[in-house]
């Protein structure tokens, strides 16, 4: 047997006692590197269209019945002097809108309902910290005087001039042509708004931020208030608005078409009072209830009528089913006298 001798392992060498340090020293660079990209990465979020269009739509629905109990007061005052300050009295409730929402850093009726809010997009760039991506501080005061000048400011001051610039007929050919070039010069800038707007919307339906050109401007962005709040609007109403309207519609369409007469006598077998039909006076005429002045006889069940009633009736449903048998009439004989058929009778 072969033994075979190992040679014996060296004694492992211990650690320095500031070994710790130095390692430490070479990975602190890389911690803090990992670190900062993860505060500086931008969380993507997507904030609903429809609730930022139907925050906008809320708000305009809130004008309105703020407008109309104004409304209201000045129906007791001198005919036509609502309409002389209505443009001062639209700007007048816009800015009490944003005096007690936006300035106080508060969302506006409509936002509010949708759970949004204003944020500065441009403090996000900056930002050290973002954990839910709605983070973020609301406007600052250059922001919200900029959007009451534009939004209200602007606004009331468009309208007085184009209300001014009607009154004077500045479009017609017969004023000076100073008046003529600002008229086109109005229509020009309201083209090119429109045609901004329109953009900044096709914009906003694929990326979902700044639904109008005021907001693109100031980048204030809608964000939600609260990332766990639902939807609180209920369709009940709706829902039940749209069936009953779509119902009505149906009703408008199908009522003039249907023939009272015909549908009378089409649900007279089922009715009830059947029997008392059978025993009803046959000296009146069955249409106008009153005793035949013409009497005329319907066949094959031969039952008295006008002969002006059964004519018209005849005439209008070749169809027509006695009113008190509900049996088709095919014919007409006069009281004591010949048949006479409907067809040859029209």
């Amino acid at each position: 047997m072969i033994r075979v001798r190992s040679n014996p392992s060296p004694a492992a060498v211990p650690p320095q006692e500031d070994a710790w340090i130095t390692s430490y020293q070479k990975l602190l660079p890389h911690w803090h590197s990992v670190s900062l990209s993860h505060q500086h990465s931008t969380l993507p979020i997507s904030i609903s269209r429809v609730n930022q269009f139907d925050a906008a739509r809320l708000d305009i629905e809130m004008s309105a019945m703020l407008k109309e109990q104004l409304v209201k007061v000045f129906s007791l005052m001198k005919p036509g002097m609502f309409f002389q300050f209505e443009p001062e009295l639209d700007a007048f409730l816009e800015f009490l809108i944003w005096r007690f929402s936006i300035w106080v850093d508060k969302p506006t009726p409509g936002n509010a309902l949708m759970n949004l809010r204003y944020r500065d997009e441009r403090a996000m760039e900056i930002r050290e910290k973002a954990r839910t991506g709605l983070e973020g501080p609301g406007l600052t005061v250059a922001q919200k005087m900029w959007y009451c000048i534009a939004a209200v400011g602007g606004q009331y001051i468009w309208a007085r001039l184009q209300s001014f610039s009607a009154f004077r007929r500045w479009g017609d050919s017969e004023q000076r042509p100073l008046a003529r070039r600002v008229w086109g010069l109005m229509q020009r800038m309201e083209g090119i708004y429109k045609a901004a707007s329109f953009g900044n919307l096709l914009i906003f339906l694929c990326t979902g931020r700044y639904r109008n050109l005021i907001e693109r401007a100031l980048r204030a962005r809608l964000v939600y208030e609260s990332p766990n709040m639902n939807r609180a609007v209920s369709f009940e109403y709706m829902n039940r608005q749209l069936v009953w309207n779509e119902f009505s519609e149906m009703l408008l369409l199908l009522l003039p078409l249907l023939n009272s007469s015909t549908v009378k006598s089409f649900l007279h077998p089922f009715s009830k009072d059947k029997s008392s039909s059978s025993t009803e006076d046959d000296s009146t005429c069955p249409i106008c209830r009153a005793s035949p002045t013409l009497p005329y006889l319907a066949l094959p069940c031969q039952h008295r009528y006008c002969y002006y009633c059964l004519r018209t009736r005849c005439a209008a449903a070749p169809s027509f089913r006695c009113s008190r048998c509900s049996e088709p009439v095919v014919a007409m004989q006069r009281h004591g006298s010949v048949v006479e058929h409907k067809t040859h009778s029209q």
